[in-house]
């Protein structure tokens, strides 16, 4: 029979581990650009601006279900920055000087992150499964000329546990890196802002 100090403990250790499965995650994400860039440029500078144009950020919840307060949330002041970073590298990369004061007359690069989700999929049977989409839009301006393109990137996880916030993070930053290597790997937007 458990005294009561031992049925106290067990009961604490109980709700901490209830609470670890509905606690929000607030991940801190740091994508990077791997992907081999196309060089276009000549030194020429180039105005570059990100934008988050999501509609919460809150991705999703960790159960898939919408009443849930597991949620799992990207914050827009944490991840525009390293976007930026990102983005500025690249057009580095393909030869231009990034800055991010704008200019009449400069060609300028805007990448936009428009969708960023974490919701359940169907699984298979005793796995769960995580399925995740994040969308940007990049627009090349040079003179009259625009060229826009939209480059998505999905990722679907199984799992027989639950991912913890760490895991979470990686699978995010995954899926960023992954949607910056298809956008920048796109060589039409080197070629505009080189015209």
């Amino acid at each position: 029979m458990l005294s009561r100090v031992g049925f106290r403990s067990l009961f604490a250790a109980a709700a901490l581990a209830l609470a670890g499965c509905t606690s929000p995650h607030y991940l801190q994400v740091d994508p990077q650009i791997t992907a081999d860039i196309p060089q276009a440029g000549g030194g020429q500078e180039v105005t570059v601006n990100v934008v988050d144009e999501r509609q919460s950020e809150v991705l999703g919840t960790r159960s898939g279900s919408a009443m849930s307060a597991a949620e799992i949330t990207v914050n827009s002041h944490d991840i525009v920055p390293k976007l930026q970073e990102q983005a500025e590298a690249a057009v580095r990369r393909m030869g231009f000087n990034p800055t991010t004061q704008p200019s009449d007359g400069r060609p300028s690069l805007t990448l936009t992150l428009t969708r960023l989700d974490y919701a359940r999929g169907d699984g298979v049977p005793v796995l769960g499964e995580a399925v995740l989409e994040a969308v940007f839009r990049a627009e090349a301006v040079n003179q009259r000329n625009t060229y826009t393109g939209t480059y998505t990137s999905r990722r679907t996880q199984s799992y027989a546990v639950r991912p913890d916030q760490e895991t979470n993070t990686r699978m995010v930053n995954d899926l960023l890196s992954d949607g910056l290597n298809r956008t920048f790997r796109d060589p039409e937007l080197g070629q505009l802002l080189a015209r």
